[in-house]
């Protein structure tokens, strides 16, 4: 099914497929919509203003999947100019959230690393939500999930060719 065309998807008219694309659309909004808010009560909970949280969750999921960043990167996830995110990481260092390092064989270049504390605040605040969506995953198939997350990023790949 992956990579047809709808003329080659039997039953699969284009006014089916552009409906099922608005439904689709409207559901990854909405999630999208609720996973905003629950970042932004994340926010409240560490006292910072929203930017400043989904730069620690960027942060924090960056190093934990062995790839921490550096703040040029950071400022390509969330748009922010370099000024503003010097300023955003002032106020994250200060706050004891963050540590800026220098690791790399270029030592110009700044890796930045959540502190303990973001980790462990992180870990109690996420930790209750992501326990019941594993709940919701675990009732699908591996297979489902895939093609899942393969649509998904398709689609966002769609959307990001289209930008450029």
């Amino acid at each position: 099914m992956a990579g047809q065309s709808p003329e080659g998807m039997a039953g699969k008219s284009p006014e089916g497929i552009a409906a099922q694309r608005e439904r689709l659309a409207e559901g990854l909004q909405a999630y999208g919509a609720a996973f905003t808010e629950l970042g932004r009560r994340f926010a409240v909970t560490l006292n910072v203003h929203s930017t400043d949280a989904f730069a620690l969750l960027e942060i924090a999921s960056a190093e934990a999947k062995g790839a921490p960043i550096s703040p040029a990167q950071l400022s390509k996830r969330i748009a922010l100019t370099s000024g503003a995110m010097t300023t955003l990481l002032n106020r994250l260092e200060q706050a004891g959230y963050i540590g800026r390092t220098r690791e790399h064989s270029d030592r110009r270049v700044v890796t930045l690393r959540a502190s303990p504390l973001v980790k462990e605040l992180g870990d109690d605040f996420f930790g209750p939500i992501n326990a019941r969506q594993d709940a919701v995953l675990a009732e699908y198939s591996p297979e489902v999930l895939r093609q899942f997350e393969t649509l998904v990023a398709r689609l966002r790949a769609t959307i990001e060719d289209y930008n450029r």
